[in-house]
């Protein structure tokens, strides 16, 4: 029995055939090979087009058919993991009215910054556990407000996974868990939050219907059965934003569990039994996968906007002709802290653990007779590890203090020089594992149709592959690379603050 996962990505879909037997991988593809576009029509703006997604869905499965190895007819269930807070709208036959306003678009942030004073702190921390801040709920605000014309056609909004679960099955629902990820859910009464939805004004008859994430979510249809090589009548039983998602896939399910993802953007998620916050709404709170009334799992997410993006601009703009593998290896041949040249990463959108401030992503302390490509490659790679550790303070403020993080063995991770900055700038040791979020979704999928007798049972053949821990010496002289960066980051932030406010 098969299970096909589908990871609806920002820079491309991936899907993966996992044998629920062995858990283990029968084929695996993605598409496109390069990375998809990000439109920014204005600076801090950021869309994609859902058709697009769906298109590269169908061609991931079709790559993953070829590869050959199973009979497509042999997959019982779908799960779909996907880039959060995306906001899709479509009319009342299905029809996509606009692009999707993607996660690292930043227009929203002066309406989810006013919604948050309107509303009131207490009440907004209380209830949604986070800010309004730049989610999906305040992208909703923005197109009501700027677009309505389109607003007045929309029939349901939609997080990307719901929309591609939709396409598949004819089928529009929702969960707590993608509804908490848009800030439309109060965890006191746990239901969509009245005070969001009166405030905003939007039509309670806009929101699909909420389900639990493991569960049916609707049937493929005959049509797109017939165009994929599946079965008709095969159910969709899970669907995560990726971030619960690559938790999940990393069996990271229980309180004190933390996992960590380096792809375009990065990110730290640990799972709480607590319904807490942090005052500054800096890192966030969402519902898990596994987030029940009676049983309350939360994931508190510390993200970086700019990650894997920036390396991806360091690789295109000094290094095109070659590979990050071959990146990475330049990387290596620079000393620990690269000789003194700092990278910050923020260029990809304001960053929430900054207070959604726009900082930018900056080269500093450049020496041209001294500072190679390799330099570049290098002070990135810390650079990014060193916003993951500045994001871990910030999650060890609000309680979340882990011993060990789990993490794919893909995107940032891939590379030693990274992964060692990683561990030496926040002191934890990292566990790696060959999963990534289209496994993740199909070991969601059998959880959801019941194929696994539990969780346990789900991830009963996963093992970690790499365990890479701190070393006293390298610790103490990136501790030494850390506060100068921070001291770069500092001066960005007070002259963001020093900024005079023109009316």
């Amino acid at each position: 029995m098969l299970l096909l996962g589908i990871d609806i990505g920002t820079s491309s879909v991936k899907a993966s055939v996992v044998d629920s037997v062995t858990q283990s991988v029968i084929a695996s593809a993605q598409y496109p090979e390069h990375e998809s576009p990000i439109i920014a029509l204005k600076t801090g703006w950021a869309e994609q087009s859902p058709d697009m997604w769906w298109q590269q869905t169908g061609q991931a499965i079709s790559l993953c058919h070829k590869k050959g190895g199973y009979n497509p007819k042999d997959i019982a269930a779908i799960g779909i993991a996907y880039q959060m807070h995306g906001l899709v709208l479509v009319d009342k036959d299905h029809h996509v009215l606009r692009n999707s306003i993607i996660w690292c678009d930043s227009r929203a942030v002066e309406i989810g910054d006013k919604a948050f004073e309107d509303i009131g702190h207490e009440t907004c921390l209380s209830h949604m556990l986070n800010s309004p801040g730049n989610f999906t709920a305040s992208k909703l605000a923005w197109v009501k407000q700027n677009e309505p014309e389109i607003y007045d056609q929309v029939d349901k909004i939609m997080l990307p996974g719901d929309y591609i679960a939709m396409k598949l099955t004819g089928e529009i629902t929702t969960s707590a868990s993608a509804m908490s990820e848009g800030i439309f859910f109060d965890f006191q009464f746990n239901g969509l939050s009245k005070d969001i939805i009166e405030y905003f004004g939007f039509n309670d008859g806009l929101f699909p219907v909420v389900k639990p994430v493991f569960s049916s979510h609707g049937r493929v249809t005959t049509d797109v059965a017939a165009a994929l090589q599946l079965n008709t009548g095969i159910p969709v039983t899970y669907k995560a934003g990726d971030q619960p998602n690559n938790a999940l896939s990393l069996n990271v399910l229980k309180p004190g569990e933390v996992a960590a993802t380096a792809g375009t953007s990065g990110v730290i998620y640990g799972v709480s039994d607590q319904l807490a916050y942090d005052p500054q709404s800096r890192v966030n709170t969402f519902a898990h996968v596994n987030y029940t009334n009676e049983r309350k799992r939360l994931g508190v997410l510390l993200c970086i906007n700019g990650t894997g993006s920036l390396y991806r601009w360091v690789k295109n703009t000094f290094a095109a002709p070659l590979s990050y593998s071959e990146v990475n290896t330049l990387a290596a041949a620079a000393p620990l802290g690269s000789d003194g040249l700092r990278i910050l990463p923020f260029g990809n959108g304001a960053e929430r653990m900054l207070n959604n401030k726009q900082v930018g992503a900056h080269i500093h302390h450049i020496d041209l007779n001294l500072h190679t490509p390799a330099h570049v490659y290098r002070a990135a790679q810390e650079g990014i590890a060193c916003a993951f550790r500045y994001g871990l303070d910030i999650m060890r403020e609000n309680g979340m203090d882990p011993t060990v993080i789990r993490a794919g063995r893909s995107n940032m991770f891939l590379s030693d020089v990274f992964t060692e900055a990683f561990v030496n700038a926040t002191g934890v040791p990292v566990e790696l594992y060959n999963n990534d979020g289209s496994i993740g979704a199909a070991i969601g999928a059998g959880i959801g149709a019941e194929i696994f007798a539990s969780a346990a049972e789900a991830f009963s053949n996963i093992k970690a592959v790499a365990y890479v821990e701190p070393k006293p010496a390298d610790t103490a002289a990136f501790e030494e690379v850390y506060q100068s960066w921070k001291e770069v980051l500092d001066e960005h932030l007070a002259q963001i603050e020093a900024k005079p406010v023109h009316s």
